[in-house]
Parts: C-alpha cells; structure tokens; sequence
C-alpha cells in the first residue's frame, strides 16, 4: 500500500513552521496513544504513522530532503534516510518529551506501561559523516561499495559493558534494578504516576564498580571497520545516506550512532549531467551535415550508431530515448541528448582555400535563411 504524505497524516501545509507541526503531533499521539486505546490496533498504526511523519518533518534536512524526493529519499524503496519502521519502544523513546518536563501528558510518553520494560543501555553513540565518490557509471547502474571507517567501535575486552568483570557490575540503588523511577504528580486530571528513566543508571538497572582497563570504562575504543554500503541508481550529488547504527559506538553498552553517507559525483570526461538526461556534443564535418552520414556515439550502455540527414544544421539536437540516468524515486529513465556541431578547421590549405571560394559562390551555399529553420533554442524547446 502507498504511503500517505506526511504532510496529510499531521494535517499540516508545506509552509507551516516547526511549532505548528509539534504540535500537530502531540495532537494526533494524545489522541491514538496505546494507552487510552488499549487493544485497538488501528489507533495503534496511526500512532506509529504520525511518529513517522514527525521524525521526518520536524528535522530540518529530512523534511527538505522529503519535500524535493517524496517517500523515495526517504529510504521507502529509493534506499536515502533512516527506515522508519521503529516500534512503540523506538516512539516512546525518542519522542517521550515532546509535552516538556513536568507536563501532566508526561505519563503518556515515556511514563505508560509500554515503557516500563524498557532498559535503555548506556550512552548513544554519536553519528558520523564521511562523503563517497561515484562516476557517472556508478550511478547509472547502483553500486556497492566497500570503505574502511575510523571510529568508535565496542571495547573487545568487555563487550562494551565497561565493567572489568561480570562481577564488577551490580545493581542500581536508586531503582532497585528496574532502570525506572516512579513518581505520583498532581495534575489536573488528577494524581498521575509518571515513570521515568532512571538518572543514575541511564536505564541499565545496572552500574559498575570496577571498570574496564582497556577502554576506561566507557565501553568503546577507537578503532576501524569495514563497512559495505549499496548505494542505488539515479543519486546525485548532495543526496545523503542514513546507516542505522554504523556510527560510532555507545558508550557502556549504549546503541551506536548512524553513519551518514553524502554523495560526491566525479565530473565524465565526456558526458555533461542535466537531472537524468545525459548531453554528448559530436562534431561533424561541413560535408558529412550536407550529405548527411551515420555517426557512432557512446553511451552509458555502450555504443549505438545514429543517422545524421542531409541538410543538418548545427546545434541540432538528437535524443536517444531512453538512454539516460534512472530517477531514484521511480522507473523512469532520462534520455541521451546529442548536440551536433559542424567542425570548422582553423587550418587550410591553399587548395582547400580555393575550393571554398568557388562553393561561396554557388547559389546552393549561400546563407539565406529559410523560413522552416529553427533557432537552437526553439530546436531545445520541442525537445521538451
């Protein structure tokens, strides 16, 4: 099924600006929140819809990056951005604050029994850049590429715990092991009991006593990794990847950080970008545009013979359908653009000067324009 635009779920405009869309959402989540619509899974889908849609619109990139590409830049099938498809957990998580601290609404958010589960493991780690080359063969046909990343990577001596030994660790005095505070708070719905992460052990239940000598206990060294990234067809310069959790690792067993792939196109030798259609310019002789003749061109694809008539003039312009880049957001492809130029030597020789001459004075050479000729640009226009 297609997605609905993010726009429509939050019932929001393009234009509208980042409070107008918070609040859209806390509209919408206070309304199909698990808790007050326990069993219902369809309350439950528009739930997850509208967090979905908040991830990306209330991020200034995301939301640019979804307004020029749709669901394709986001990763839906066109492989760009994070996947959205997070759970309760992942909601409850990353959004439980959006009512702000103290708020009656907290109890939704971070305080409902969905989360009491939970037990977030140390700190995340933090995201990473890095840019990849691709020529123009590369986008053309997707690629897969393999680069070494320097980064943070979990501690091999204590498996990112931190802790010396398993029994350098022990449980939290402030939750009891639970990972979660309980509070009651007045509000004016009433008495709320509000369950919050626990601010000593960040949620772990757990805290370590000895640490680890190799990385400090922080759980994470500096190290390298080998990581693969498919990179799909049709991208251009500017468009970025998301890798969930490919970044740099968590600190005391904490989920990693994302690694952020931009994408640097390499200038072709010979063919000149414009959105998905390639332009070559050919050069012909001044007879071969008389006569007309059968030229060869190069391709993404490879080689393909095209037929110049007689009388072509230059700047005309041949498309070859079909023959361009594909569109990363659908199955279309652009089209090859080949601009013809006649030749003209700064060289000639005597012979040749004469030879000229003679022609210049011939009634079939003379520059008198006819009315059925075109411009270039009216030529570009009925291209389009």
């Amino acid at each position: 099924m297609a997605k609905r635009d993010y726009y429509e779920i939050l019932g929001v405009s393009k234009g509208d600006d980042e409070q107008i869309i918070k609040k859209a959402y806390r509209k919408i989540a206070m309304q199909y929140h698990p808790d007050r619509n326990p069993g219902d899974s369809a309350a439950e889908e528009k739930f997850k819809e509208a967090a979905e849609a908040y991830e990306v619109l209330s991020n200034a990139e995301k939301r640019a990056r979804y307004d020029q590409y749709g669901h394709a830049g986001m990763g839906n099938g066109g492989g760009f951005g994070r996947q959205s498809n997070m759970d309760m957990d992942d909601i409850f998580r990353q959004y439980g604050d959006i009512f702000g601290e103290g708020s009656p609404f907290e109890s939704f958010f971070g305080g409902g029994g969905r989360s009491r589960g939970r037990r977030p493991q140390g700190r995340r780690g933090s995201d990473l850049r890095i840019k990849v080359s691709l020529t123009l063969e590369d986008i053309a046909n997707g690629v897969t590429k393999k680069i070494k990343v320097k980064k943070q990577v979990s501690c091999t001596t204590c498996s990112g715990s931190g802790a010396k030994s398993g029994s350098a660790v022990k449980n939290c005095g402030t939750c009891g092991g639970s990972g979660m505070v309980r509070q009651i708070r007045n509000t004016f719905l009433g008495q709320m009991e509000t369950t919050t992460t626990c601010p000593t052990c960040n949620g772990s239940g757990k805290v370590v006593t000895d640490h680890c000598n190799t990385c400090a206990g922080k759980g994470s060294t500096f190290g390298e990794e080998t990581i693969e990234i498919k990179i799909p067809a049709g991208v251009s310069s500017g468009m970025q990847l998301s890798l969930s959790g490919k970044g740099n690792a968590g600190q005391n067993g904490g989920p990693s950080g994302d690694l952020l792939v931009s994408v640097e196109e390499i200038a072709h030798d010979v063919f000149e970008r414009d959105g998905n259609n390639i332009i070559y310019d050919f050069n012909i002789s001044y007879g071969d545009a008389v006569l007309g003749t059968s030229i060869e061109v190069p391709t993404i694809d490879g080689k393909v013979k095209v037929k110049v008539p007689a009388g072509t003039p230059s700047g005309k312009v041949f498309r070859l359908k079909g023959k361009g880049l594909p569109s990363v957001q659908s199955y279309d492809k652009g089209d090859q653009l080949i601009v013809v130029n006649i030749f003209t030597p700064k060289k000639i020789s005597e012979e040749e000067r004469m030879l000229l001459e003679k022609m210049m004075n011939m009634p079939g050479f003379s520059p008198t324009k006819d009315k059925t000729d075109k411009s270039f640009f009216e030529r570009m226009k009925d291209l389009f």
